[in-house]
């Protein structure tokens, strides 16, 4: 049985975890800030030393972008020292680390969807922090993933939930045609984790849904899939973020190269979460 340390257990992608993976294979050690807070790193070095887990999963962090623009020392000490205190904890008891980044690491114009060997160039401290944090893990680590993903929605707040919470209750919603992305079911990413924690092939990956679409393609889809399409009325819009690019779709190429199966097509896998989670009509 391996024993799993995730930290950040509640969010997204921890949540999708605990429910994907067999008790009976796995023994899951679950943690968030109150229990062990990552920038902390006696917690963090003693935690590791006690239960020596043969995987941590990294899924901490601080994600607001706008607050880290506020909070520019606390996105740092989370999304960058708190990672390294993991990284280090981890290769000292020579664990396997797999570290949870992020599309915001990359901030240019692009038209095509940046792949593992594009150069990164964030603008926002979020996205810096985040770079950061993979760096140390590169630095530190000699067993290591890096999985970055994007537009993530699960159980929790994410943009499937906004829009959702606000039929029956507004007449329209303004929504960007201009932004771009890959929705990215969680528990589509949690299956790419699982392989990873069951395999030895390391270094950095993307793991997107399959396909792209902009915001209001992927507004539409929610209330057409939920039967709200006559309940809220979507305004096509153009929004435009200084601290995030309108293009930031992500190629799998390194899954794609390494035969790892990708996660589903991304409306695939937005009808099927809808379904599980009882929003689908």
């Amino acid at each position: 049985m391996l024993k799993v340390w995730i930290t950040g257990a509640s969010g997204h992608v921890g949540s999708a975890l605990n429910k994907l993976l067999d008790r009976s294979k796995y023994q899951l050690l679950n943690t968030d800030k109150e229990d062990i807070d990552v920038t902390d790193l006696e917690q963090v070095t003693h935690y590791a030393r006690l239960h020596r887990p043969d995987v941590v999963i990294n899924c901490a962090s601080l994600t607001d972008v706008k607050y880290c623009e506020e909070h520019v020392d606390e996105a740092y000490n989370v999304n960058a020292l708190g990672v390294r205190n993991v990284a280090a904890a981890v290769e000292e008891i020579s664990g396997k680390l797999i570290h949870m980044s992020t599309d915001d690491v990359f901030c240019a114009n692009s038209s095509r969807p940046y792949n593992e060997f594009d150069k990164t160039h964030p603008k926002s401290i979020y996205g810096k922090s985040k770079e950061a944090g993979e760096r140390f893990v590169s630095q530190l680590c000699k067993r290591f993933v890096i999985i970055r993903s994007s537009w993530t929605y699960g159980i929790g707040k994410d943009f499937v939930d906004e829009l959702l919470s606000v039929v029956g209750k507004e007449e329209e919603f303004l929504v960007a045609e201009n932004r771009f992305g890959v929705p990215t079911s969680c528990k589509e990413l949690a299956k790419v984790i699982r392989y990873f924690i069951d395999n030895d092939e390391y270094g950095l990956y993307h793991a997107v849904c399959k396909g792209s679409c902009n915001r209001y393609e992927y507004a539409q889809a929610i209330l057409e899939y939920t039967g709200n399409t006559d309940k809220l009325k979507l305004v096509p819009v153009e929004k435009h973020d200084v601290l995030r690019p309108d293009y930031c779709v992500l190629d799998n190429m390194m899954l794609r190269l390494s035969g790892i199966e990708e996660p589903a097509e991304w409306k695939t896998a937005l009808k099927e979460y809808l379904e599980e989670t009882g929003g689908l009509e």
